[in-house]
């Protein structure tokens, strides 16, 4: 754990590079731009597809005329029920105010227009006259019909039934049978004989969801009595004429609704009046037999006053009762109506006002709750709440009329009482002149009934036809051809942000992902072990077994140079010995480190430094196909005392650099590279030649390179650029730990620049670290520069060579 911390601690400073990241969103803005134009085709796609949707507002305001006792009223149960405009707009949102609303426009009869991609309806253009002849709103052919004219008489129509397509052809004017639904079309004149027309009959049920749908009701400042309505649709001049039409039948239904009263006592009136008119009759006839057969024609002047105040008290009695009566109505109403209920009998004074106050927020709890059973079910709190209310609120009401009907008995007591005395008096008259005082008494008191009876019938018909609507439109719906949706810029947007997100994303991913070395900073901010080259990728392929030695075939390659630039800094490692043994090595197989091998001892057999090149991979060594030899003798031999080191010795075509091939494949690698004899050999080899190289087995995969490792002057472990794991850099560091080496360098081998896998940390080195005192290169930027014979190449998708 401390040898980790003192390791974190050495690695070197990585300060962050804000330029670098813009170089690696930009090195795949090809990504970019192709996810850009990837979703701004779907946005123009949804765009195609996405029928247009139309919204039209209008504007309404309740009117608010009420008394001191209704405010207090409404303070009073201020907690226990909604406020009449939240309750209007529950009603203006009602689906049988809509329906009668739609019955208002032209419905029956719907037609379209196909396009490409999806059929539009015209409303409100009727291009056919069609006469429905036989129509049943319970049972109607109810699908698309294609109309397309033949000629002045003829036209064919194209529908549905039991599931095949039928085209027939039919005459202007005649009659058409489809299904249980009969009609005629008459000639439209001159009209495009290619034009395709589609049409289909409608009840107001089928426009009902569409317009709730899109039906919106919001107070337009809270708490106020002032409500903006809006209509959604994808046709605007229906969204227009539907939402006036429900404006309008909004305001008829409340004038209906609040003439309920009134028309309610006008019929009972009216039905009390047809029984007075025949009692009136009746006492007529009475009177005329009675005084032709007694032959007394009037009564003495004081049996006509106490007649007089008889019927005077009998009038107020009788209107007490037809009082009482409409109480009584009222009370059986409030019990047995569940959704709306109207008074029907008037109280003098406060009364009066409080009972209507009542009623109108009782008839508002209904209306709400009617509309809440739509979406709750009838157990909802929600539900419940409002059952709670609508008790309280009928408890009032019937505390008020139970005290109107005890009141009203009671004056009708008294009446009775003092009628009763005048009885008396009349009873002590003469026979004949008590019976023609009764008979005038009964006529008097029915005409006066009467007359009373058509007074407050024409009261009743006055007060009905003076009732106004609760609501007042100030503003109508006007069509808005200016689609809301789809938004078109905002779309459009969206593509280009999620595009850009997406490649982003993607680049973002590929990184997170990402398990390889890449570059050199990747691999100094891994591990301390110095780096002292950076070997760049050759731009051509290569073969399978590195049969060229590219340092010398291309030698003013870019590869080139950077090997050469290790070789510079392999000359400063174990500076003081004149004999070196550098050991190379890797993880795994397919890192390059025979490769690397090759062209770093052909680099230096090019200064006059005797090399000799030992292929110590004796499981699967492949240099001798670079050199072109054979593979029948060689160090496995030696070791195993079956050949002397002159027989293993292969001179190469290049000068000052000689080869000792792997040989057959032995069982036992490992114990023979243990030997002494491979000690024995390295020293024999060291007296001659200035540079022992020798190419190991991967030291990630097997243990035969540790005991060359060991007693190597300088270790190389090769790295490859999107070949290696990050695990591999830090092996150089934790084998030189183990074994107390202080040698071991790291070569980057196969770079090739990467903008999209390069780190984008920037490397400080400060003055003790380790990777300070080798300067290497890794060449990008110099492509370009005219020194390298692949300079002239560059990738078709690199915009920065579009500005040079």
């Amino acid at each position: 754990m401390e040898e980790a911390d003192k390791i974190h601690k050495n690695l070197p400073n990585q300060e962050f590079d804000y330029f670098k990241i813009g170089k690696i969103l930009i090195s795949r803005w090809y990504w970019i731009a192709l996810s850009v134009i990837v979703c701004m085709l779907v946005a123009e796609t949804y765009l195609w597809y996405t029928p247009e949707t139309f919204a039209t507002s209008a504007t309404m305001k309740f009117e608010e005329k009420k008394s001191d006792i209704s405010d207090l009223v409404n303070v009073m149960n201020s907690d226990k029920g909604p406020s009449k405009t939240q309750s209007e707009i529950f009603v203006l949102q009602n689906a049988a105010l809509i329906r009668n609303a739609i019955k208002d426009l032209d419905y029956q009869i719907s037609f379209y227009v196909e396009g490409r991609v999806r059929t539009r309806e015209i409303y409100p253009k009727k291009p056919l006259t069609i006469k429905l002849l036989k129509f049943d709103s319970l049972n109607f052919y109810n699908q698309l019909i294609t109309y397309k004219p033949i000629d002045a008489r003829t036209y064919s129509l194209s529908y549905q039934d039991n599931g095949s397509l039928v085209k027939n052809v039919f005459t202007y004017n005649n009659p058409i049978n489809i299904g249980p639904t009969t009609f005629s079309i008459s000639y439209p004149g001159e009209i495009n004989k290619n034009a395709v027309l589609l049409f289909k009959f409608n009840t107001p049920d089928d426009f009902v969801g569409r317009a709730k749908g899109g039906l919106q009701v919001n107070e337009l400042i809270k708490n106020s009595n002032i409500i903006s309505l809006q209509e959604t649709d994808s046709n605007p001049q229906f969204a227009a004429d539907v939402l006036n039409a429900i404006m309008n039948e909004y305001l008829k239904s409340d004038r209906v609704h609040k003439q309920q009263s009134a028309t309610r006592i006008i019929h009972y009136i009216d039905q009390t009046l047809d029984t007075i008119t025949n009692k009136v009759k009746q006492s007529e006839t009475a009177i005329g037999d009675f005084k032709k057969s007694s032959q007394i024609m009037d009564v003495a002047s004081s049996a006509q006053a106490a007649v007089n105040k008889a019927n005077a008290i009998e009038l107020q009695r009788d209107a007490l009762k037809m009082q009482l009566n409409s109480i009584q109505v009222f009370k059986r109403q409030l019990i047995n109506e569940k959704d709306n209920i109207s008074l029907n009998y008037s109280v003098e004074g406060a009364s009066q006002q409080l009972m209507s106050t009542l009623i109108t927020n009782l008839n508002a709890l209904y209306a709400q709750r009617n509309s809440l059973l739509k979406i709750y079910i009838s157990t909802a709190s929600q539900i419940a709440d409002i059952n709670r209310q609508i008790a309280q609120i009928k408890t009032d009401i019937m505390a008020n009329v139970n005290l109107a009907t005890t009141s009203t008995q009671k004056k009708i007591d008294d009446l009775n009482a003092q009628l009763e005395q005048v009885n008396q008096k009349i009873a002590s008259f003469p026979d004949a002149e008590r019976q023609l005082v009764s008979l005038n008494r009964d006529f008097e008191i029915n005409e006066k009934v009467y007359n009373f009876l058509s007074e407050k019938d024409l009261d009743a018909q006055i007060s009905r036809s003076s009732i106004l609507p609760g609501a007042t439109i100030i503003e109508q719906a006007q069509a808005n051809f200016g689609p809301v949706s789809p938004n078109v810029q905002e779309i459009h947007r969206t593509g280009i942000v999620m595009g850009l997100l997406i490649g982003i994303g993607m680049i973002v991913l590929i990184r997170v992902l990402n398990p390889y070395i890449y570059d050199k900073e990747t691999i100094e901010s891994l591990t301390t072990t110095p780096i002292i080259g950076v070997i760049r990728k050759f731009p051509q392929k290569l073969d399978e077994n590195s049969s060229e030695i590219l340092v010398l075939s291309q030698p003013k390659s870019i590869f080139a140079e950077s090997v050469r630039s290790v070789r510079t800094n392999l000359s400063f490692l174990a500076a003081e010995k004149l004999q070196k043994v550098i050991c190379v090595t890797s993880e795994v197989a397919g890192e390059g480190k025979s490769f690397v091998a090759v062209n770093l001892a052909s680099t230096l057999a090019l200064i006059d430094k005797k090399i000799i090149l030992i292929a110590a991979d004796l499981r699967r060594s492949k240099l001798h196909k670079t050199f072109h030899v054979p593979n029948d003798v060689g160090l496995s031999n030696f070791l195993a005392n079956q050949n002397t080191i002159d027989e293993i010795i292969i001179p190469t075509n290049q000068s000052n650099l000689d080869f000792i091939p792997s040989g057959p494949v032995p069982p036992n690698p490992s114990e023979l590279l243990h030997t002494d004899r491979m000690t024995y050999l390295i020293d024999v080899l060291k007296r001659t030649y200035d540079i022992v190289m020798i190419d190991t087995a991967p030291v990630g995969l097997v243990s035969d390179s540790i005991p060359l490792i060991r007693s190597s002057d300088i270790n190389v472990f090769v790295i490859r650029s999107g070949k290696s794991k990050f695990y591999a850099a830090t092996i150089p560091q934790r084998v030189s730990h183990e074994y107390q080496l202080s040698n071991s360098v790291i070569v980057l081998n196969a770079f090739e620049e990467d903008l999209l896998h390069s780190r984008f940390y920037t490397t400080k080195f400060s003055g003790d670290s380790h990777g300070g005192g080798y300067y290497y290169s890794d060449y990008v930027g110099y492509e370009s520069s005219g020194y390298y014979i692949d300079s002239d190449k560059k990738k078709w998708w690199d915009i920065r060579g579009w500005f040079k």
